[in-house]
């Protein structure tokens, strides 16, 4: 895994460079640096989009009262997606835009969990807010603070 995260660290920003250099020949400097402002816009307006969805779902699921797993797996994604798109670079903008994908990104998240690379343990049916429809019970827990938890 270090071995990975070292080639990482040291493949990626030599693609950027690389790239960065050769639009920069091409379109100029100025435009090259607009360009790269400007798919952290688009990006990060795509990343809010995708967001909210992704959160509205996750609410769905949980009053349900089932356990929102892909929504957080997404969720993860996308923050992921949002890192990449800020840190200046064609080649972790079109990493980032393909992260926003829905279609792509739920096949990765697929893909990682069938190859057990990530494991996810849960209660299902799991609801920590328990209210039946149309009942006006809440369940709830009273506690007493005016023992001598004061006087301490």
């Amino acid at each position: 895994m270090f071995r990975f995260l070292f080639l990482l660290f040291i493949i990626v920003p030599i693609i950027e460079i690389y790239l960065l250099i050769e639009v920069g020949g091409v379109i100029g400097a100025g435009w090259t640096i607009f360009a790269i402002l400007l798919t952290a816009v688009i990006g990060v307006s795509l990343l809010r989009v995708q967001g909210a969805t992704t959160l509205l779902r996750a609410q769905a699921n949980m009053a349900k009262g089932q356990l929102p797993a892909m929504e957080m797996m997404e969720g993860m994604a996308l923050a992921a997606s949002g890192f990449l798109l800020l840190t200046p670079g064609f080649f972790t903008d079109t990493i980032g835009f393909l992260l926003l994908t829905p279609i792509l990104r739920r096949a990765l998240i697929k893909k990682i969990i069938s190859n057990k690379q990530f494991t996810m343990h849960g209660q299902a049916g799991y609801s920590a807010y328990s209210r039946q429809a149309g009942s006006d019970i809440i369940e709830g827990e009273v506690v007493d603070e005016t023992d001598d938890h004061r006087l301490r």
